[in-house]
């Protein structure tokens, strides 16, 4: 009698996309590092991904209790952004893993508030405009909880 190993469900993975996919930087992103740059120009004063706190924030305010995430537009599935795409491709996978991303940002914002943090979200296409980034900043950074 001999023993059958069963096949993989897994779809294969195309190598050009899993390429690109890690090619995807996770921190000090483009937009994250001009949401750093208007703060620093603003004269605030933090710190970088702690990973101690709940989804482990990109930006830290600690002094103000305040912390913020620079979420890709696509990724983060942005509501009615251009930038909030679907692949053609293996739309039911996609769909799927968007939500779970969507979900997960929604469970890390509610701890981290349960925590007494306050959570700002700064979204890939409110970075494109330095000047509109940097009021949209101090109007978030004034205004009182």
């Amino acid at each position: 009698m001999t023993s059958r190993r069963p096949t993989s469900t897994k779809p294969t993975i195309d190598p050009v996309r899993s390429r690109i996919m890690r090619a995807v930087p996770q921190s000090h992103s483009k937009p994250e590092v001009r949401v750093r740059r208007v703060l620093h120009r603003l004269g605030y004063r933090f710190r970088l991904h702690v990973k101690g706190l709940p989804g482990t924030p990109d930006i830290i305010l600690p002094k103000h209790r305040t912390v913020i995430f620079v979420h890709g537009c696509y990724w983060h599935r942005h509501e009615e952004c251009r930038y909030s795409t679907t692949p053609k491709t293996r739309t039911e996978f996609w769909k799927e893993k968007f939500n779970r991303n969507v979900e997960r940002d929604a469970r890390k914002r509610e701890e981290l508030e349960e925590l007494g943090w306050r959570v700002i979200t700064i979204w890939e296409c409110e970075t494109k405009n330095d000047n509109d980034l940097e009021a949209r900043l101090r109007s978030y950074l004034t205004t009182k909880i």
